[in-house]
């Protein structure tokens, strides 16, 4: 009963998580009215140098995040452990000590182990997702987030991302690599019928965390 009452066990069991990620984009500050000064050119309305051009570099800018994860790890253990070990007594044949035969003052034993485990994982995400400039930092890099939901027959996904980028590595079809993104935060989830009928209910998940095997 107190590990049920503790907070972190109580996440666990049932499931709660703690303050959701923010992923929604962020609009451009809004500008303030300027008076009419008679010029056809105006800096502040979505200037860009010639070595810029389009690329996102300002708050609420959007710019494409593509997505070429892939990872591959593999791991191996072997463990082998023998030892023997063996005691024997002599005992006298003669006189007063003579109780037992010599063939029954012998001890011996032996131990022996082994183990062997093993483990492979790899994973594998393509694709591209939008996103918008957060956060512009003095040092000429950027905030970046943004999430694309697709609407299926029996549930959502959710693709997700957020993380640093610099404006140096925005090519000019204003596009970044995902490996190019500092700090990275990528999900991929879903909801609907197909996602809870993949995850366990609550009460498997409470007995998982109770059992001592």
């Amino acid at each position: 009963m107190i590990g049920l009452g503790a907070a972190p066990a109580h996440a666990q069991i049932f499931g709660k998580k703690g303050p959701r990620e923010d992923y929604s984009a962020t609009m451009p500050a809004a500008q303030p009215a300027r008076a009419p000064n008679g010029s056809i050119f105006q800096a502040s309305d979505g200037y860009a140098a010639l070595y810029e051009g389009q690329r996102a570099r300002r708050v609420g800018d959007p710019l494409t995040i593509v997505l070429v994860e892939r990872t591959a790890a593999s791991k191996s253990a072997t463990s082998n452990l023998d030892s023997k070990g063996g005691f024997g007594i002599t005992p006298p044949s003669t006189g007063a000590l003579n109780l037992f035969n010599q063939t029954d003052a012998s001890v011996s034993g032996n131990r022996g182990f082994k183990g062997q485990g093993s483990s492979d994982q790899s994973n594998a995400l393509s694709g591209e997702v939008s996103v918008t400039v957060a956060e512009v930092y003095p040092n000429g890099t950027m905030l970046v987030q943004g999430q694309k939901r697709v609407t299926l027959n029996r549930g959502d996904e959710f693709v997700q991302i957020k993380g640093i980028v610099r404006t140096i590595d925005v090519d000019a079809s204003n596009r970044v690599a995902s490996t190019r993104v500092a700090d990275a935060k990528i999900s991929y989830t879903g909801k609907g019928d197909v996602a809870r009928a993949s995850r366990q209910g609550w009460l498997s998940r409470f007995f998982q965390v109770v059992s001592p095997f």
